[in-house]
């Protein structure tokens, strides 16, 4: 153990920023987040500079997403055509390392004590995790409270949503944490009284997620599919949407009465949709795209009745960064994006999100339909269902990602299922597809296979309204603000 405290601070501050990162992966011992991130936030603490704190930080960020994102450099390497093109994603390993640190000055400056510094910096960890959340670049993928789902901790997320859940992580390391910096003594200035405290928010949440019990409403029986196209060959053209929708209709014949059909992400192109739409399988929901390089692109989600005719639209809320969203596309960095649309082949997509977001309404049911990367944020399923959606449904492509990314994203679409008490259904291309229960249980999901394969599932439609639909993000805030006012009266307490 002395040997690994020898280390060069940059060097032991990433080995613990990449053990948390290991909890950030979909694995069972991921509520064991707790014990890395207690000691990211001892190590930074306990620098003797103003500066150190930062810094130490700052290497702990840069560790951790490394981990936690490292399918990207496999899918950078896949969408150049170029493998070394992959160590272009540690651009945003150091970006959020970054963030982390600028969070960390004020904080470090505000307060001196490293027992005080412990708990300012677990309260701005979650603040920076909401930032996440907002602007047109947002990225929210790495959050904390994701590490609690093998556990039934995690159903207190209908209270505080997802951030909740971090709050409770971030404030048990701290109190963890505490005793590290501030010795093991329970008795001594009290400094183990956060650490019982914490036990007791892990018993009361324990004992709130062991009672909730699965929501009772009318079956809505559904076919999903589960595709597996190349992504990036339909980007080239090398899939055409003939070929695409033969495969679709070959998997959904088997429809049984009373099913509605659910189909991927784009698994319908604009062009030609007159003549496409007599060929869906009845009653439906399906992904609506623009074929690649037409202006302006759309990404929608449509219902479609027996009839053949679209009945209702909703288009995508929130854009992937430099996926489907590049900044200034038509500006200075125009010339820039040319080069890029050289090499990939075909052109970057620069679409529009959608100004409002509303339940699509198929035979009297509304149904929550939000597109792909649109389950990484809490708002959109909320906004949905505080609108009356009685079902949640997700038509996606997973087939950018790689490795852990496609079950990452499956966690996150499970957390909206809790924070909104509502069925998810996944229509997907390469990922998981399948029902998830009002308690984020998987019920009935394919989640592998090299070729198009359909699934019957029984989602129940339910209503009501949550403590997170009715509040948001704003109970976790308001806690984590408390953790960082706690560590300004500590330390004026240690001052005096």
């Amino acid at each position: 153990m002395a040997g690994v405290f020898s280390l060069p601070p940059p060097l032991l501050a990433l080995l613990l920023g990449a053990l948390l990162g290991l909890c950030g992966l979909p694995l069972p011992w991921s509520v064991l987040s707790v014990l890395p991130l207690s000691g990211v936030l001892a190590y930074a603490a306990s620098a003797r500079t103003v500066e150190g704190v930062p810094g130490r930080l700052f290497w702990s960020g840069v560790g951790y997403f490394t981990v936690h994102l490292w399918w990207l450099t496999a899918f950078l390497g896949k969408i150049f055509s170029f493998p070394p093109a992959g160590v272009l994603a540690f651009a945003l390993f150091v970006l959020e390392g970054l963030f982390l640190a600028v969070m960390a000055y004020p904080l470090t400056r505000l307060v001196r004590s490293p027992l005080a510094r412990v708990w300012a910096l677990a309260g701005g960890w979650v603040v920076l995790e909401w930032t996440r959340f907002l602007g047109p670049l947002a990225f929210p993928w790495p959050t904390l409270g994701y590490t609690l789902l093998p556990t039934p901790v995690i159903q207190i997320a209908d209270l505080g949503g997802v951030l909740l859940g971090s709050v409770l992580v971030a404030g048990t390391a701290a109190a963890l944490a505490g005793l590290w910096v501030g010795g093991w003594g329970l008795n001594r200035q009290g400094r183990g009284r956060p650490v019982l405290l914490a036990a007791l928010c892990w018993a009361a949440a324990l004992a709130y997620g062991l009672t909730r019990t699965a929501g009772e409403g009318p079956v809505q029986p559904m076919l999903v599919l589960r595709t597996d196209f190349d992504s990036f060959g339909r980007a080239v053209g090398d899939l055409t949407p003939e070929e695409q929708l033969a495969s679709q209709l070959e998997a959904s014949r088997n429809r049984q009465p009373g099913e509605l059909v659910v189909w991927s992400e784009t698994a319908l192109t604009a062009s030609g949709v007159q003549t496409i739409l007599p060929l869906f399988p009845g009653l439906g929901i399906s992904g609506l795209g623009t074929p690649y390089g037409e202006r302006p692109e759309r990404n929608s989600a449509v219902t479609i009745d027996a009839q053949g005719q679209i009945t209702s639209r909703e288009e995508k809320a929130k854009l992937v960064p430099f996926g489907e969203y590049f900044v200034l596309y038509n500006g200075p960095l125009r010339s820039i994006y040319r080069v890029i649309e050289n090499v990939l082949g075909f052109k970057l997509r620069d679409m529009a999100p959608a100004q409002t977001v509303h339940p699509l309404t198929l035979n009297g049911v509304q149904y929550g339909a939000y597109i792909c990367y649109d389950s990484v944020f809490p708002w959109v399923a909320r906004s949905l269902t505080r609108q009356g959606a009685q079902l949640l449904v997700n038509p996606s492509n997973d087939g950018w990602y790689s490795g852990w990314g496609v079950q990452q994203h499956f966690m996150m679409g499970r957390m909206r299922a809790i924070e909104n008490r509502r069925w998810l259904v996944r229509s997907v291309n390469r990922g998981v597809a399948g029902a998830v229960n009002d308690l984020g249980q998987p019920v009935d999901i394919l989640a592998s296979g090299n070729q198009t394969q359909a699934l019957s599932v029984r989602p129940r439609l339910l209503s009501g309204r949550t403590l997170f639909n009715r509040l948001g993000d704003w109970p976790a805030l308001l806690l984590a603000l408390g953790m960082i006012g706690y560590g300004v009266r500590v330390d004026r307490r240690e001052r005096r």
